[in-house]
């Protein structure tokens, strides 16, 4: 059955308070990620101290983990800049055994300098998707390595930004490691609500059988992420849709304030029902 997550970097604080929060609001999955206990995003290293603190606050709270973010630009311009990616997520890799999951989530990338979540026109170029492809491979190593598995998403803003793109990479790879992290408020922005409903169903289509977990926000009118159930997007026909192709997996919420969290908790709880 289907249960409601959440990014854990949605709350502020310690980890141990984070935790606590998170089952204060009823949730018991969390998307991890290395900021929530004092490090980078993609640390350089976790000591055994960091270790510790990690393994402590995890063994006293019931909430476990969907995934771990280990997103860094697989496109960027500067050759330099992936590499460290790449060494960073194998620093991130080492760790799931002990956190208790196997899936990394990536991000495809953009050609823009400073921001990877934001488009850029060389991402339609032939070598930005061979440089994905060179990163990629070098993940899926670490991927076999620690048998994890590693989950991208179609985006507007990056290389991969169409369910098209994403199923053409899953056939190109062949690989059983790499898995699709399904966001439908990524497959839109100021589009017709009939656009949306249709590409929110050929991604389910085209991808189901690779979707290892779906992120829940939402979008306004003017294209600017909301929180779930605030915005736009077709939640009730997303989650038929889901059952369709018979997903098992949970709805990771994101993309939200803090105090925005009760209402999108009890709306995506509402639909589950409902459906």
């Amino acid at each position: 059955m289907m249960e409601v997550g959440i990014f854990a970097k949605t709350f502020a604080g310690p980890l141990p308070d984070v935790l606590r929060t998170v089952e204060d609001h009823g949730l018991s999955r969390i998307q991890f990620n290395f900021s929530c206990a004092g490090l980078p995003s993609m640390p350089d290293a976790v000591d055994a101290s960091a270790r510790f603190f990690i393994q402590q606050a995890l063994a006293q709270s019931p909430v476990t983990l969907e995934a771990v973010s280990g997103t860094f630009n697989m496109i960027h311009p500067d050759r330099s800049v992936r590499v460290n990616g790449l060494r960073q997520l194998w620093v991130i890799a080492a760790q799931c055994s002990w956190l208790g999951t196997n899936l990394l989530t990536l991000c495809t990338g953009t050609r823009h300098q400073t921001d990877m979540w934001t488009a850029h026109p060389d991402n339609d170029r032939p070598d930005a998707w061979y440089d994905l492809r060179q990163s990629l491979d070098k993940a899926l190593e670490l991927a076999e390595h620690y048998d994890l598995y590693l989950g991208i998403e179609p985006e507007t803003a990056n290389v991969i930004n169409t369910v098209e793109k994403a199923a053409q990479l899953l056939k190109e790879v062949r690989s059983p490691r790499l898995r699709i992290i399904f966001d439908p408020a990524n497959l839109f922005e100021h589009e017709p609500l009939a656009v949306v409903r249709q590409r929110i169903a050929r991604g389910l289509d085209q991808l189901g059988d690779a979707i290892r977990s779906v992120h829940a926000k939402d979008r306004d009118a003017s294209g600017q992420v909301v929180a779930a159930g605030t915005g736009r997007l077709p939640y009730n026909d997303f989650i038929q849709g889901l059952r369709a192709i018979d997903y098992r997996g949970n709805l990771i919420l994101h993309g939200l304030s803090a105090a925005e969290v009760s209402t999108s908790v009890a709306f995506i709880r509402e639909l589950l029902h409902q459906t």
